[in-house]
């Protein structure tokens, strides 16, 4: 078990941690005293990115589009590690077609949703043992454009790219909301924020679709370091320790679309990812519905 220095230094997870705002949010805390755990899907990558760090770091392994990774991920930092202060859920792709997960769900919705509600979800003890612990989901203004199609969630139904990525995105506000909620009465706070339109690696893999994206919008794009700040802030600064189930943009919560705070699209959306996920959790806080869906 690793156990906290005298310092009683913040201990923060950032996932999606060897590109772009993920690997400068991991540097940003890292300098500011943090004990950094780089979370990536490449061995090469994630020492790479530890090298690149001045200061204390810790890497994992996780491929996000496996619930058998993301759980087996989350077993070992519970291994590891007695408490945790921040996480950064930031791990995100974005495909130029439809593709499944080795769990035969949607690719781009199961990495950016559920991805994110899987791992959290599994180390809500982790976060509860921290003084005042702290989650970040980095969504995008995308969520503005689409909403969640309960009847679609998998989009077997008219694939584009941007529909997908800007659902995943709603999703993840609707996540953070429903956390929150369910929440309110722990020392854990969960917010989202847009970090902007930041030159990233994000579909690089698809990049013709991405390429028209980000020269539509490379006249607005911000650096790196521009996207990180506001991730950094929410998980460090005194000013925002008693903030939750909020969205923020250049360090303001912002109101997101009517869509992505709907309570009973938030109840509906965390219901269907525990079915999706199999009910891992023994929590009754995560695993009751709690309120209709209908």
């Amino acid at each position: 078990m690793n156990h906290r220095k005298a310092e009683d230094r913040v201990r923060a997870i950032v996932t999606g941690a060897t590109n772009g705002i993920g690997r400068e949010a991991a540097r940003a805390l890292a300098a500011d005293g943090a004990e950094v755990i780089v979370v990536g899907r490449s061995t090469e990558k994630i020492e790479a990115t530890r090298a690149m760090i001045d200061g204390n770091t810790h890497g994992l392994l996780c491929d996000f589009s496996s619930q058998a990774a993301i759980r087996a991920a989350a077993k070992e930092i519970r291994r590891r590690f007695d408490s945790i202060d921040v996480l950064i859920n930031n791990a995100a792709v974005g495909n130029r077609e439809r593709r499944t997960t080795p769990d035969g769900l949607e690719e781009v919705f199961a990495v950016n949703h559920l991805g994110y509600f899987l791992f959290t979800n599994l180390l809500i003890a982790s976060l509860e043992a921290a003084p005042a612990a702290r989650v970040i989901n980095v969504s995008s203004v995308a969520h503005r454009f689409y909403s969640v199609d309960f009847e679609n969630l998998q989009h077997e139904i008219g694939f584009s790219p941007l529909k997908a990525y800007g659902r995943s995105k709603a999703c993840n506000l609707l996540f953070t909301y429903e956390l929150a909620r369910r929440l309110e009465s722990s020392s854990v706070i969960v917010n989202a924020v847009h970090p902007g339109i930041v030159r990233t690696g994000l579909g690089a893999n698809n990049a013709r679709t991405w390429d028209v994206v980000k020269g539509l919008g490379s006249p607005f794009m911000r650096s790196v370091r521009s996207g990180a700040d506001t991730i950094v802030y929410l998980a460090t600064d005194p000013a925002v320790a008693g903030v939750t189930g909020q969205y923020f943009a250049r360090r303001k919560a912002r109101a997101p679309s009517a869509a992505a705070r709907q309570p009973e699209a938030a109840a509906r959306l965390w219901n269907m990812s525990l079915e999706l996920t199999g009910h891992p959790f023994s929590d009754p806080r995560l695993s009751n519905p709690e309120r209709s869906c209908a």
